[in-house]
């Protein structure tokens, strides 16, 4: 089937902006990690767990490697023509390795091992833990190249001033640094947390009670030893579940994701507000077209585009944060399918991302605009003048000044007026005729160049 002809946008029209992810949580790479650890399973069963289990001779072990390591995309069709006559994923990979094993005489004698005392979620629970593991290892690269290009522009426009914005009126003055610094800073709180978060995998049998592995041998401590085994794949043991991992950890990280999302389409609106309202420029792109019609336009269409992909993640991951954290009684199989689309969730946001990417990448800071807004609206400094008026011990100052400026336009001359109205100190005075809408600003700059 051609790109064009599949019905996901991922897989046509962006799939070459996700590929890594794609081949991550693709049907192949999953059963290639099945078919690993499976593999993986034999040696660490013969090599760690005791006289039950008739260790390896190096020859065999050498053979047993040789099929792992040569696992390719014949290996992936096979699978799948085994899976059509088994309908089951898991024991079509399980037969897979049965096959293999039969090419080599040194290997007869192990092949009661492959898949020996574990349910498919034992497999299941582990290979989607290794395949979140890499698909954040991916997802997070390319939310540090946002976070990295935030940190540079926040700190390059640390000093320029703008009028701030609440409820969407006139309000105390900030700089555009500063305001990008606001979700930079968002961003790597939860970039951190998403980093933390460890996939859990359980390899506990049926019901979670290690009912086979105790039969086989009484005397090991399974669930230790089995930890030892996840542990080697950079994944948490769950020790105490049912047939199946509860995917609590995996919740974890599609509400994590989904809090990026959030603040990326929070971030996302606000310049295109911005953009909207003259404060920022979006550089030319010879040959991009704004409009089918009207030649002049040029568009914020990155910020809209991430706008869209981050909700279309944002429902995923939430439906998937819901539903895969429930499971009937000891297990039930509606999971199964769901897991399946996680990538999807995880595609979108990712897309999301490499927009706002390009986004941010085309604005350049309209300073004249900036200026000019800055300058129209002198009624801002009204929250200083009440402020220096309450250092002076006047009581009613905030009711003083909001009956001289409340729904006011203010210029420089008329803010003067009132300075110079003031029954405060002639130091006072100075000090907020020196207050100008430009300078009004804070530590705003600061904290927009600060590392927290």
């Amino acid at each position: 089937m051609k790109n064009q002809d599949q019905i996901s946008p991922l897989d046509n029209r962006y799939n070459q902006k996700i590929v890594k992810l794609a081949k991550n949580f693709s049907e192949s790479n999953l059963n290639k990690t099945r078919f690993k650890i499976e593999i993986d399973w034999i040696i660490f069963l013969t090599t760690q767990c005791g006289k039950k289990f008739q260790p390896l001779t190096i020859a065999a072990k050498k053979n047993l490697l040789a099929i792992k390591n040569n696992f390719d995309e014949k290996s992936s069709k096979r699978i799948k023509k085994i899976e059509s006559k088994t309908n089951h994923d898991v024991k079509a990979v399980e037969y897979f390795i049965r096959e293999e094993m039969k090419k080599y005489s040194n290997l007869k004698k192990y092949e009661h091992l492959v898949h020996f005392a574990l349910t498919s979620e034992d497999i299941n629970s582990l290979t989607y833990g290794v395949l979140l593991r890499d698909a954040k290892d991916i997802y997070i690269k390319k939310f540090d190249s946002l976070i990295k290009i935030l940190n540079l522009k926040s700190k390059s426009w640390s000093s320029i001033s703008m009028l701030a914005r609440t409820h969407g009126q006139a309000a105390s003055p900030s700089t555009l640094g500063k305001e990008i610094k606001v979700f930079h800073q968002r961003l790597i709180r939860q970039k951190e947390i998403l980093k933390r978060i460890r996939t859990l995998a359980k390899f506990s049998g049926a019901t979670g009670n290690y009912h086979t592995l105790y039969l086989a041998d009484p005397s090991i401590n399974w669930a230790s030893k089995t930890k030892k085994f996840i542990s080697s794949y950079q994944v948490e043991q769950n020790p105490v579940t049912t047939q199946i991992e509860p995917h609590d950890g995996i919740a974890e990280i599609c509400q994590c994701i989904q809090r990026i999302n959030n603040i990326l389409i929070d971030m996302n609106q606000d310049f295109w507000a911005y953009i909207s309202n003259d404060i920022f420029k979006l550089k030319l792109k010879d040959g991009e077209v704004g409009s089918s019609t009207m030649p002049h336009k040029v568009n914020p269409i990155d910020f809209e585009n991430s706008e869209g992909n981050m909700g279309i993640s944002n429902s995923l991951m939430g439906f998937f944060a819901e539903k895969l954290s429930k499971s009937r009684l000891q297990r039930d199989l509606s999971d199964s399918t769901v897991l399946r689309n996680i990538g999807i969730g995880f595609g979108y946001s990712y897309l999301g991302i490499i927009s706002c990417i390009q986004g941010l990448n085309k604005i350049q800071p309209n300073r004249i605009k900036t200026a000019s807004e800055l300058s129209d609206n002198w009624q801002v400094l009204a929250e200083g003048l009440q402020i220096v008026m309450k250092l002076e011990g006047y009581e009613n100052a905030y009711e003083e000044i909001k009956n001289l400026t409340r729904g006011q336009n203010l210029n420089k001359h008329s803010y003067l007026e009132i300075v110079d109205s003031l029954k405060i100190s002639k130091t006072s005075k100075n000090k907020l005729r020196k207050l100008t809408p430009h300078n009004y600003t804070g530590i705003a700059s600061i904290l927009a160049k600060n590392k927290f």
